[in-house]
């Protein structure tokens, strides 16, 4: 692989349905790879999501190789209980990358938004339209659910970021940075 090709696996955690997008750069061209989601609502046992979460983001890491992690924060909502499972979906998405020595990069939903469409505020089927047309995407292989374009958008996102010298996302290298 050269210094200007690189492979973005973007992942928008959740605790019913995880959504992932992956990218390959080359030079400054951009194209998609895969997309989609991990179903975990049929699991009633939140230990055994989380498992679930782990051993699929793995089965990603190694099955395309990516080079990098751009996950979504999650947002500040009115249900503590919500944002604390939330919390701890994303925070078994980035062991696992860890697990495997892969930088992380985090970012806001808001960040995220902003950076494929130019609205902090866009809705989710704003921004999958705007990226549908960024990686000219057909229409028949646009995913049914919005999960997997948000995971899709935080790999974009992460690829205009790390293109700009004056980013904002968080980053972790290894165990030590994100403890």
């Amino acid at each position: 692989m050269s210094a200007k090709e690189r492979i973005i696996l973007g992942i928008d955690p959740g605790t019913s349905i995880l959504g992932y997008g992956i990218i390959q750069v080359v030079g400054k061209k951009m194209t998609l790879v895969a997309l989609g989601v991990v179903r975990l609502d049929k699991i009633d046992d939140h230990h055994l999501k989380l498992q679930k979460i782990f051993e699929r983001v793995i089965e990603l890491i190694d099955g395309f190789h990516p080079d990098e992690l751009a996950i979504e924060a999650p947002f500040f909502g009115k249900n503590v209980q919500s944002m604390l499972k939330l919390g701890r979906a994303q925070g078994v998405a980035i062991a696992a990358a860890l697990s495997r020595q892969l930088p992380v990069m985090e970012y806001a939903p808001r960040k995220i938004k902003q950076s494929i469409t130019g609205n902090g505020a866009a809705s989710k089927e704003q921004v999958a339209a705007m990226l549908q047309s960024i990686l000219k995407i057909p229409a028949a292989d646009m995913p049914e659910k919005l999960d997997a374009t948000d995971g899709l958008a935080a790999a974009v996102c992460h690829y205009y970021q790390s293109s700009n010298p004056l980013t904002d996302g968080k980053s972790y290298s290894g165990w030590s940075s994100f403890l």
